[in-house]
Parts: C-alpha cells; structure tokens; sequence
C-alpha cells in the first residue's frame, strides 16, 4: 500500500489492516471506530461473556483484555498515523505491536450484560515507552464501569 496524501478511505484500510494483526480481537467481537488520532472500541455484548451468571455480571477477564486491546490499538494506530503522514510513500507496514510492561485494572463496578464502549488516553509516549489510561462504560461514558492504567514497551 503506498500514498502521497493519505484520504479517509485510504486510511479506513489502513486501520482495518492494522486491526486484523491481533486475532485476539476478533475472537472477543471487538470492533473499532477511528476518528482521526481517535479511537473508539466497542466489545459487543453476548453470552459467553458472561463471568457470573447469578447478577449476570461480565467477565473481568473478557473487559480487562478489552482495556487492554484497545490501549494497544491506540498506541500501535498513533505511531502509524505519524508514519503515514511523513513517509512520502507509506509502504503499508506497521511498526510491531507495543508490549505490556505493566497493566493495573481497576474493577469499579459490575459489568451488565450489554455492549460496552472503551477509549484509550495515552499520558504519554516516548521514544520507548508509553503511559496509557484506557476506560470503559456501558451506559454513559461518565460512569465507567472498568478502568485500566498501563506502561508499554515501544520499538
């Protein structure tokens, strides 16, 4: 794939591509939304996701890898934006996916048996590592039900 001027469309199948590489996100039922540097993750809802099906709650191992998915998507979608945009002809790769350092989840409340949103900050990112806060909410995205803080490994 290469490009003088990226155009949406040409960066829609960038990011398709790139989301393709982590199997582990098809297998969840993740699925992404980019705006721009922005993205957006979506685990929708079914039953296999469950954890406790007494509340019926979510698997804190399903919305943990969740987290952990879309700070990585996140981090791996910026550093190939900035490829893109400075390579005058993008030879369609990307770099290798971030490694996890550390990722620290926080379990704020019960997961319900629905579809759940997650978007990634990252605080920061150097040269070779990067900081990332990732949250994820159910009905309103003021009201998280999961959290995550995490380092990664950059090459």
């Amino acid at each position: 794939m290469s490009m003088d001027t990226p155009t949406s469309q040409t960066l829609d199948d960038a990011f398709a591509a790139l989301t393709e590489k982590i199997p582990y996100i098809s297998f969840l039922g993740v699925t992404f939304q980019r705006r721009g540097d922005e993205v957006s993750a979506l685990l929708t809802y079914t039953p296999d996701l469950i954890g406790n099906p007494i509340l019926p709650a979510l698997h804190g191992g399903a919305t943990g890898a969740f987290l952990e998915i879309t700070a990585i998507t996140s981090l791996t979608w910026v550093a190939a934006l900035e490829r893109i945009h400075s390579e005058p002809k993008w030879d369609g790769t990307f770099a290798p996916q971030p490694k996890t350092v550390d990722f620290s989840i926080d379990y704020l409340r019960s997961g319900k048996p629905q579809d759940a949103y997650a978007r990634a900050i990252i605080l920061r990112r150097g040269r070779r590592v990067a900081n990332v806060r990732v949250e994820a909410w159910q009905d309103e995205r003021s009201k998280p039900f999961i959290a995550a803080h995490g380092h990664f490994l950059l090459s």
